[in-house]
């Protein structure tokens, strides 16, 4: 009997094609300044709101870093994405204070609603889903930010509520 390799798929995503030269005019001011890959990444992100791929490859070129280096420093810092972020950023705190008030009941009912998992994005690019370790609001736990917006003693139930009502802002 021939047993059959199962490859997955990967996902495939398409994103947005970026122009390069905010890029090229950020990459220019760290040509000679050594050890500011991070600094770098940081405003390169903040441009972009993520770090798109043909950047990172011109980071590459431009400043002689390996792309394992680049992305090795991109992975290891949370704050930096490698995909587009959705419209509205919804985090959910996954602290102490958190966890015993049951928020996995409000991380289970978000994703559900939204139909994507931790860390992903809408595809209508809307929503950004993703657990923090601490929002810093121990008193209302749980707790789930919308953007700049903090919500409190949820549940599941009410978590979804005001996600509907910034669909409905749309």
């Amino acid at each position: 009997m021939r047993i059959k390799q199962i490859i997955p798929s990967l996902q495939t995503h398409k994103y947005p094609e970026v122009h390069i030269e905010p890029a090229k005019e950020i990459i220019s001011k760290y040509k000679a300044k050594k050890g500011a890959l991070i600094a770098l990444l940081q405003e390169v992100q903040s441009i972009y709101t993520y770090l798109p791929k043909s950047v990172l490859e011109l980071i590459q070129t431009e400043l002689n870093y390996s792309l394992s280096e680049i992305y090795a420093v991109a992975t290891f810092y949370a704050q930096f994405k490698l995909a587009p972020s959705g419209k509205h950023s919804i985090k959910v705190c996954k602290g102490t204070a958190c966890h015993v008030q049951n928020v996995d009941k409000v991380i289970d009912e978000v994703a559900a609603f939204l139909q994507i998992k931790e860390g992903e994005t809408t595809t209508d690019g809307k929503f950004t889903f993703e657990s923090v370790s601490c929002l810093g609001c121990c008193s209302l736990a749980p707790v789930m930010m919308i953007d700049e917006q903090t919500f409190g003693k949820l549940d599941g139930h009410s978590a979804v509520h005001h996600v509907i009502n910034y669909k409905k802002d749309e």
